[in-house]
C-alpha cells in the first residue's frame, strides 16, 4: 500500500453543503479495504442502497490483486500455483503496467516483488539488509521476463514475484468509478487509500476539491497540513511520497520506494509526486517511477507526456520546500 498523501476536502465540504439546500441528494459510503480506508460520495437521486455492491466489488478486487489474501490471483501466481489463471482485471492492469514500464525506461516494474519482500515492505517478514543479497535478487526482476499466454502468467523463473501495489489501488478506484457510471450516476468522488477519481460536481454544484498533504516528516494525519488544494474536473489524482512509510536500521532510513534497476530504496530530494490524469490507473502507475527518477528527470519526462499534470514537491540544499508544477496543474489550484 502506498502512502496516503491526498486529502479529500470534498468529503467534508460536500457534506456540510448538504445542510444548505443541496441540489441533489448526496450519499457518503466509507469503510476499510486493501489495508486502508475508502470514502465515496455520490449523487443518488434514486435512493438506491449501494453498500453491499461496493463491498462486493472491493472484495472481488482483493481476490485478484491482494498479496495478503492467500487465494488471490497474485498470491497464487507468486506461490507458483499451476492451476491459476488471470482474469480480465489482471490483464488490464498487466498491460497498463507494461505500457508505463516501457515509457519510464523500466522504472515502473511489477516484478520487483522479491526485492520488496527482502526489504520488509511486502507480506513476508523483514530480513536483515544485505547488499549482496539484494543484488543477487535482481536476476528475478524484469518485466521482459513475464508474459501472459492462454490466460496464464508465464514467469522466466519460479523465484519471480509480482507486486502490484504501485498501481493496483488506482485501478480499484477506476473499477469503482466505472460501476457508478454504469448505474447512470454522473456526480461522484471515489477515494481509496488517498487515490482519487472525481466526476461531475458536488452538492453545491462545484467541482470536487482535493488537498495534497505537505510531505514533511511527522505529518501523519491526512489533511492536517496541506501543501495545496486543487479542483478536479472529471479527473483522477494520486500521490507517491517517501516520508511516511519507511523503517530505520543501523541509523539508515529505508523508504518503501524502490528502484527496480538497483534493488535499493531511492535517495532523493524529491519528497512527493502528485499526478493528475484522466483515469486513476494511469496517475497511480506514473507517480512512483517519477519518484524513482528524481526531480530533474521527472520534469523532462512530464514534458514528454502532456496527458499528465503534476506537482513535484522537493527540498532545496537548505531544506526548504520547493514546488515544480505543470501549467495544467497550476490552473487547478483553488482556495
Amino acid at each position: 500500500m502506498k502512502n496516503k498523501l491526498i486529502t479529500v476536502c470534498a468529503l467534508y465540504m460536500a457534506l456540510l453543503s448538504c445542510k444548505s439546500k443541496p441540489v441533489f441528494k448526496y450519499v457518503q459510503l466509507e469503510g476499510f479495504t486493501q489495508g486502508t480506508t475508502y470514502n465515496i460520495i455520490f449523487e443518488n437521486s434514486t435512493s438506491k442502497d449501494y453498500t453491499q455492491k461496493v463491498d462486493s466489488i472491493l472484495k472481488d478486487f482483493d481476490m485478484s490483486f491482494s498479496e495478503y489474501v492467500p487465494g488471490s490471483i497474485v498470491s497464487r501466481i507468486n506461490a507458483n500455483d499451476p492451476t491459476v489463471t488471470v482474469d480480465q482485471h489482471f490483464k488490464t492492469l498487466f498491460e497498463k503496467s507494461k505500457e508505463i514500464w516501457e515509457q519510464s525506461d523500466g522504472l515502473m516494474d511489477i516484478t520487483v516483488g522479491p526485492i520488496i519482500d527482502a526489504l520488509g515492505f511486502g507480506p513476508m517478514a523483514k530480513t536483515t539488509i544485505d547488499s549482496s543479497k539484494i543484488k543477487n535478487l535482481l536476476k528475478y526482476v524484469g518485466f521482459k521476463k513475464v508474459h501472459i499466454e492462454n490466460d496464464r502468467l508465464i514467469k522466466a523463473d519460479t523465484a519471480m514475484k509480482i507486486d502490484v501495489n504501485s498501481i493496483a489501488q488506482g485501478y480499484s478506484v477506476d473499477i469503482m468509478s466505472n460501476f457508478f457510471e454504469s448505474e447512470g450516476i454522473k456526480n461522484y468522488l471515489v477515494e481509496i487509500g488517498g487515490e482519487v477519481r472525481a466526476k461531475g460536481k458536488n452538492s453545491k454544484g462545484l467541482y470536487w476539491r482535493v488537498g495534497i498533504d505537505k510531505p514533511e516528516e511527522g505529518n501523519m494525519v491526512p489533511g492536517e497540513n496541506l501543501q495545496v488544494i486543487i479542483s478536479l474536473n472529471n479527473q483522477s489524482v494520486t500521490t507517491s511520497g517517501n516520508y511516511r512509510k519507511f523503517y530505520e536500521e543501523n541509523g539508515i532510513k529505508y523508504a518503501h520506494i524502490i528502484n527496480p534497476k538497483t534493488g535499493f530504496p531511492v535517495k532523493s530530494r524529491l519528497l512527493s509526486v502528485s499526478i493528475v490524469a484522466n483515469d486513476c490507473i494511469t496517475a497511480d502507475g506514473w507517480d512512483t517511477p517519477l519518484m524513482v527518477m528524481g526531480l530533474e528527470k521527472s520534469i523532462i519526462t512530464l514534458k514528454k507526456h502532456p496527458e499528465l499534470d503534476a506537482i513535484l514537491i522537493y527540498s532545496d540544499e537548505n531544506g526548504n520546500y520547493k514546488e515544480y508544477m505543470t501549467d495544467g496543474f497550476k490552473a487547478m489550484i483553488t482556495n
